[in-house]
C-alpha cells in the first residue's frame, strides 16, 4: 500500500532527499584513495603522450629517500613520509601553534599495459617527474584487404 504523506511534507522529503544525495556526491573525494585513514594525499597532474603517461607530484620539503615508489600491477603507488624531529632538547619551548604536518602522503593509481622497467623519475624543487612508458600494443594489427578472392 502507499504510504500517505501529506503532498507538501513528502516534497520537502524528496527535496531534501535529492540535496543529501547531491552534497554526497561532491563531498566524497574520488581521488583520495585512502580516505577516513591515517594517510594523507597529495596533488598531481597527469598526462599522456602517445608513448608514455607523465606524472607530475607535489611533494615539498620531502627528500628522495623519504619517496617510495612502487608498481604492483595494475597500480602505481607513491608514498611519501615525513618524519617529526622526536628529540627535543630544550625543554621550555612552548609551541603556541603547529601548522607543520607529519605523516604518510599516499597516492594510488591504476595503471596496466606499461614497460614498468622503463620507469623513471626525478624530484626537483618540491616536485615528482616520474615517466612511465607505455608497452607497444602488440594485439592491434590491421588486416590488409586482398583483392584476388
Amino acid at each position: 500500500m502507499f504510504d500517505m504523506i501529506p503532498f507538501g511534507k513528502r516534497r520537502e522529503d524528496s527535496i531534501s532527499q535529492l540535496m543529501k544525495s547531491f552534497n554526497d556526491v561532491f563531498s566524497n573525494d574520488f581521488f583520495a584513495p585512502f580516505k577516513g585513514s591515517a594517510a594523507m594525499s597529495f596533488k598531481t597532474d597527469i598526462r599522456e603522450t602517445e608513448n608514455a603517461y607523465l606524472v607530475e607530484a607535489e611533494l615539498p620539503g620531502f627528500r628522495k629517500d623519504d619517496i617510495e615508489i612502487r608498481y604492483e600491477e595494475p597500480y602505481l603507488t607513491i608514498k611519501a613520509v615525513r618524519k617529526e624531529a622526536s628529540s627535543v632538547e630544550d625543554s621550555d619551548q612552548n609551541i603556541i601553534r603547529r601548522e607543520r604536518s607529519y605523516g604518510e602522503y599516499v597516492r594510488r593509481f591504476h595503471v596496466q599495459h606499461i614497460d614498468e622497467d622503463g620507469i623513471t623519475a626525478s624530484l626537483k624543487n618540491g616536485v615528482l617527474k616520474l615517466e612511465i612508458p607505455k608497452q607497444p600494443d602488440t594485439r592491434a594489427k590491421r588486416i590488409q584487404i586482398r583483392d584476388d578472392m
